[in-house]
């Protein structure tokens, strides 16, 4: 049988081994895709660090191991290894089903690693370390921590480190734990590897490159898609919520959705809307927290109830359990029937769903880049619109309202940010962060791996030549001491650094293979079956009627020793409070948000309610004379209009307290208690403030305790943490000088 000839023409297809040939014959493809015809040169030779970067479903996967399982069978002769590292236990479970199809014809074993995974599969891993590896970054940690002695052997075949959602993990506390754990992967096989990074996401690809290979970024070969973009289809569509309603829905009052309801709630009518236009396909719905997932999957649901159709509508979020969340799944993949999921960021990556039709955001996107990564599940197919549906929430203004509030902030911001998505611009990830409380962990995961260190070892494995390359060693020497005082680690008359009593306790608990922190929940649990789990911080009482999964349930019984609440069917009840789901907004958000509302023409893709919402928020825009200055006066408070972003807003904020002067950040404009005369020389001082003299500057901030292992920190190197993750200091000191300068003009 002879290949398609647009497969035989192609100088990268005649690369991969034979009998990956024949699969992609098997499975129907006529040619490879853009990004798998770049790479396959670049990686079959396991020779070079690599980034592939295309949109949702463009073929990466198998860009990457159509290749990389090349050399292996090219490479037969001496067994070989590939590491992937995920960001999700789903995605993990995902990619074994899909790499394990291709693997079994190969004979190349797969293997998942992760808690869900049981010991006896693991073991095949341990017994004979060769084939694809697919683990988390905590349970590559564990590796290290319990298997320590062992890791030359487990490790000794690798030829590739495999890094999926590279995005995902960028700038946070965790991808810092996995720069450090891919240098300590290369200590314990004795040479580089290559790396291999997947995303659907990426803007600045010199960051990517820093991220991915600090110590030999330059050497990165990029891979970019060529693919044609999406056809783009979107409408805005603006609700007046009462004053009210707001309240009672913000402090969790009402008795019943009715009650909301009948408070003026636009979510009944937002229900309402998306039941007339999603059913009969596929869709996808980001509310903004938790609270809101459960609140619109029980309505939805609830009106397929009444009208007498098959439920389509679906929870998905990171507290409901792993059957229900693999039900919605399940329901999207199937095809039997139409489904629409009602979720988080936990349908955001790459899991595969199959064709979506409608991305729908309620409420402001958190950020550009998450508003892309959403819509890149829609419109897949050539041809295909991708849809977009956002629902913008305003109040309407009182004499009291808020200048954020006239100038109908999420509105804007919502529309400023789809602006900015249709040029293909998205927020860059924020990589100064030092995470000196991630740098805690690895300090005692490699104690724990090596049976004990000593200074000089942690420095150069962690610093000189790993992840923490912005850490000073006088830093570094006083984190030691201080580690050694809360009885962290102890030392031995031989230098030797070993786990103290309390440093023994955290290394052999399970909470400390992640970086980043997890809040303690119950367990709801009807008739012997978990339904998922609920922060401790928000107890339930015996009686309370909720919402949770989609459904309404009565509790029971809470068990506060066990940690569990027994629940049982319901007729009412009102979704439990869970944290919202925002982020901090990019200096050209607010940028856009203000040249949106400086001009004076509509808006073609919103509807008549946000145009006139749009409306209103020029005309207060204008009528503030906001276009040509950042200082007005509202009541008895003057307010500052820096259009900066979150870190900056913040510390501008911060800074002037630091002056003396009483201020908040209400939304996009910070709030001060005093007059212009006053907030003038505030800015002066601000101006002549000295970025790096922390000591001071955040002499009274009370929460810097941010990350996980953030309370072991000393003092100054926990300033210095919390100021490079939270703050743009420089930035707000710099908007100050130009506030002093434009009043000498």
């Amino acid at each position: 049988m002879n290949l398609p000839p647009s497969n035989s023409d192609s100088s990268s297809f005649a690369l991969l081994d034979s009998r990956i040939q024949r699969w992609i014959w098997d499975e129907g493809w006529t040619a490879l895709r853009d990004a798998q015809e770049q790479a396959v040169p670049a990686l079959v030779e396991a020779d070079r660090d690599v980034i592939i970067a295309a949109a949702t479903a463009a073929g990466k996967t198998e860009a990457a191991f159509l290749p990389i399982l090349t050399h292996l069978l090219n490479h037969s002769d001496t067994s070989g290894a590939v590491l992937y590292i995920s960001p999700l236990k789903a995605l993990i479970n995902d990619q074994w089903e899909r790499l394990g199809r291709l693997c079994e014809r190969l004979e190349i074993p797969v293997v998942a690693w992760h808690g869900d995974i049981s010991a006896s599969k693991k073991h095949r891993f341990l017994k004979s370390p060769e084939g694809v590896l697919l683990i988390t970054p905590e349970s590559l940690e564990a590796l290290f921590v319990n298997r320590g002695s062992t890791l030359n052997g487990l490790f000794r075949n690798l030829r590739y480190i495999v890094i999926d959602e590279l995005h995902a993990f960028i700038g946070s506390e965790r991808g810092k734990q996995l720069q450090s754990l891919m240098h300590r992967v290369e200590l314990v096989v004795g040479r580089a590897l290559p790396r291999v990074g997947l995303s659907a996401t990426l803007g600045d690809m010199g960051m990517a490159r820093e991220f991915l290979c600090p110590q030999r970024s330059e050497g990165v070969t990029i891979i970019r898609s060529k693919s044609a973009g999406q056809i783009l289809q979107i409408q805005v569509r603006g609700y007046i919520q009462s004053p009210m309603c707001k309240l009672l829905e913000a402090k969790g009052e009402a008795e019943s959705d009715e009650e909301i309801d009948d408070q003026g709630s636009p979510d009944f009518a937002i229900a309402d809307h998306l039941y007339s236009v999603l059913r009969g396909s596929n869709n996808l719905v980001f509310p903004n927290s938790r609270t809101q997932v459960e609140l619109f999957a029980d309505r939805l649901r609830r009106r397929c109830e009444r009208d007498g159709v098959l439920n389509e509508f679906w929870p998905h979020h990171g507290s409901l359990s792993k059957d229900l969340r693999e039900q919605t799944e399940h329901a999207l993949k199937s095809g039997t029937h139409s489904a629409t999921a009602i979720c988080t960021s936990t349908l955001e990556l790459g899991i595969d769903i199959g064709s979506i039709k409608n991305v729908v955001q309620i409420g402001p996107p958190p950020s550009v880049a998450s508003l892309r990564q959403r819509l890149g599940r829609s419109g897949r197919r050539p041809g295909e619109l991708a849809i977009l549906r956002a629902y913008c929430k305003e109040t309407p203004l009182t004499d009291s309202s808020t200048l954020s509030d006239r100038l109908r902030q999420g509105l804007v911001q919502t529309i400023a940010m789809i602006r900015l998505l249709t040029r293909s611009w998205f927020e860059p990830p924020r990589t100064q962060g030092v995470h000196a409380s991630t740098l805690v962990q690895q300090c005692l995961s490699i104690i724990a791996q090596c049976g004990g260190a000593t200074a000089p070892q942690l420095w150069q494995r962690l610093i000189t030549g790993g992840a923490f390359t912005q850490i000073e060693k006088a830093d570094f020497l006083e984190l030691l001491r201080a580690l050694g005082e809360k009885k962290i680690i102890t030392q031995e008359s031989s230098g030797l650094l070993l786990p103290g009593d309390i440093g023994e306790r955290l290394i052999n608990h399970y909470e400390f293979y992640s970086a980043f922190t997890s809040d303690e929940e119950f367990r709801l649990v009807c008739s012997g079956k978990p339904l998922g789990s609920l922060p401790v911080s928000r107890p339930l009482s015996k009686d309370q009627r909720i919402i949770f999964g989609g459904r309404r349930w009565q509790v029971q019984d809470v068990d506060l020793d066990a940690k569990i609440i027994v629940v049982t069917a319901s007729r009412g009840g009102v979704p439990p409070h869970f944290e919202g789901l925002g982020a901090m907004i990019h200096d050209t958000v607010r940028e856009e948000m203000r040249a949106l509302l400086s001009e004076d023409f509509p808006c073609p893709f919103i509807d008549k309610t946000a145009q006139a919402l749009l409306d209103e928020a020029r005309d207060t825009f204008s009528a503030l004379g906001l276009a040509g200055r950042h200082i007005v006066s509202h009541g008895e408070k003057c307010h500052i209009a820096s259009w900066l972003g979150d870190h900056a807003n913040d510390a501008l904020c911060l800074l002037l307290n630091h002056t003396g002067l009483k201020c908040e950040v209400e939304g996009l404009l910070i709030s001060c208690n005093a007059d212009s005369n006053r907030l003038n020389s505030a800015f002066k001082e601000v101006a002549v403030l000295d970025a790096d003299n922390l000591q001071s500057l955040l002499a009274d901030v009370e929460n810097m305790r941010r990350e996980k292992w953030d309370w072991t920190l000393p003092s100054s190197l926990l300033m210095k943490s919390y100021a490079s993750s939270s703050l743009d200091i420089e930035t707000a000191i710099g908007f100050a000088k130009a506030q002093v300068e434009n009043q000498k003009l």
